[in-house]
């Protein structure tokens, strides 16, 4: 393993922060291959020298604590384990990190940020403790909870983190008046939001979409999982020979308000779709409360929503989202089909705002980072 110099830092807290980023940065090399699990980080170190290492790979693979253990060689008696995440204490599809920590004689854990899950939640800090390890909690904790924000999100509210993507022109539409929408946003957007599909557990989309532009809403420009395909309809109007129906490419979910035609159900089905009945909204549509807890009791954890622009403005409009991410065309059309509808607002006062804005240059693109809604 290579010696990493920490001649410039001075005293315990600045010693463990410079061993915690080293494990951040472990930890995001699982990015779109993990979820639903924590992106995890794990570096092992004796004195000044970090000795072994390893992060969290994919889901259903060894944990972090695990890999950096196996990359270590000789005795780990009392050496120092640095990870991001509290590591856990139940078996799932792995066997307990404490377990193996415990069992290597490691004589000290620094833990970035205890972990939301109900089955550890500090009881995998506690149980380290109660066996004689030295074990430190909070090093760079807003840097490690902000990682995995999708993940705590998920664990502390039981709904799916919700990301709505438009792309749009600079007047505010995302299709000319043909409907056809290929292409407005620049090849650099179009492949980041490739990698944003990697991201998420799941993409989402309105039948309209599907009718128009026949996507495939799977990850192609990039390297990574594709998600989970959901669709929503409210009169089963999916064409059955659409390219999202592709089963080859994993599950594809239809949403529609019960009860729906029993035909178009069977039909559906046939073509290789799961289809799941929910509630009506008050416009006739699917109700987005039902929809997000159902997901959520299917394990998903974050949603991409790519529209079109009904569902984009329920989805405003219901406050059912935590981010927004717009790319803005430097070209005009017009007229079109604008990116969101009507939202109620009579007054500027009543303007949806958000609690950060951030803008950045994606190819020739303006692309608008949103957290929110403002409360």
């Amino acid at each position: 393993m290579r010696k990493l110099s920490t001649k410039n830092l001075q005293g315990e807290e600045q010693r463990d922060e410079h061993f915690m980023r080293l494990a951040l940065r472990l930890a995001k090399k699982g990015k779109g291959w993990v979820s639903p699990n924590p992106m995890v980080g794990a570096v092992l170190v004796r004195g000044e020298r970090v000795i072994g290492q390893g992060y969290h790979g994919v889901f259903g693979g060894p944990h972090a604590e695990v890999e950096a253990l196996r990359s270590a060689s000789g005795s780990l008696r009392d050496s120092e384990l640095f990870v991001n995440l509290e590591p856990c204490c139940h078996y799932g599809k792995t066997p307990p990190c404490t377990k193996a920590i415990l069992e290597a004689g490691i004589g000290r854990v620094v833990i970035g940020t205890l972990d939301p899950n109900p089955l550890v939640r500090g009881k995998g800090a506690q149980e380290l403790r109660e066996a004689g390890v030295s074990v430190k909690v909070g090093v760079l904790e807003e840097e490690c909870r902000d990682l995995n924000r999708v993940f705590f999100h998920f664990m502390e509210s039981g709904r799916p983190w919700v990301t709505l993507k438009w792309a749009q022109s600079l007047d505010g539409y995302i299709a000319p008046k043909s409907g056809r929408s290929r292409w407005i946003s620049s090849e650099q957007s179009r492949k980041l939001a490739h990698s944003l599909r990697a991201e998420h557990d799941a993409v989402l989309v309105g039948a309209g979409t599907v009718r128009n532009d026949d996507p495939r809403l799977t990850v192609r420009h990039v390297k990574g999982r594709d998600p989970v395909r959901i669709v929503l309809t409210q009169s089963l109007q999916v064409p059955v020979e659409a390219r999202v129906m592709d089963p080859s490419r994993g599950r594809v979910l239809i949403f529609y308000p019960e009860p729906g035609d029993e035909e178009r159900v069977s039909a559906l089905e046939m073509a290789g779709a799961q289809l799941r009945g929910c509630k009506r909204d008050p416009q006739g549509g699917v109700d987005l409360d039902s929809l997000l807890g159902d997901l959520a009791s299917m394990g998903i954890s974050s949603v991409l929503v790519e529209g079109g622009a009904r569902v984009l403005t329920s989805f405003l409009k219901a406050r059912q989202f935590q981010r927004v991410v717009c790319f803005v065309a430097p070209i005009l059309l017009g007229e079109g089909k604008r990116a969101v509808e009507d939202l109620g607002v009579e007054e500027v006062s009543q303007a949806l705002r958000f609690s950060s804005a951030r803008p950045r240059r994606v190819g020739t693109d303006l692309l608008w980072e949103l957290e929110g809604p403002e409360s």
